[in-house]
This record gives C-alpha cells, structure tokens and sequence, in this order.
C-alpha cells in the first residue's frame, strides 16, 4: 500500500509538468505545425518521441532544432527557427515531446 501511495504521489507532482509544458508548446506557437498524435506541418510528437526513444542525446538534439530550426529529417519542409524560445524552454520543450506516447 506504501508503493501504491509514492507512485500516486509522484504521478500527482509529474503531471503539472507535463500540462506545463503542453502550456508552454502552445504559447511558443508550437501547435501551430505539431499535434501529440497526428502529422501536421511538422510530425506529431509521439512519432517524433519514437524515433528518438532511447538516444542519451535526444533531449539536446531536439532542443537544438527547436531553437535553431533544420530540415531533412522528417521530409524537405523545414522547420523554421524559433527565436522566441530561449535554451531552457527549449530544453523543457524537447524533454516533454520526448515523453508523450
């Protein structure tokens, strides 16, 4: 009963976490060419979360492209650069896509 109740608990404190960043997506404009599970402009993030499941690296990689923009890896239409967002939004950003299933 012990460990049911400290899943609970760290379910409870991860989730603002999550609708944060979920937040933060939408006032970065991000779900302007993202969804979580289907391709928009840009792929969904489920998809972008599978490919990159896994890579130690992943979290910086994306942060980067969010950041810095890149094209080629899902297609020829780029992504454009997001000036708007700073290294650590980016960074929570990247961390959270990598998380959604």
């Amino acid at each position: 009963m012990k460990k049911l109740a400290a899943v609970s608990i760290l379910a409870m404190l991860a989730a603002p976490a999550a609708f944060a960043s979920a937040d933060l997506a939408t006032k970065k404009n991000c779900l302007a060419c993202h969804q979580l599970d289907k391709k928009l402009v840009g792929p969904a993030y489920k998809d972008v979360a599978a490919k990159y499941a896994g890579q130690k690296d992943a979290a910086a990689k994306l942060a980067e492209k969010i950041q810095k923009g890149g094209t080629g890896v899902w297609g020829q239409i780029p992504m454009p650069a997001n000036p708007q967002v700073n290294a650590d939004e980016a960074k929570t950003l990247a961390t959270w896509i990598l998380t959604v299933k």
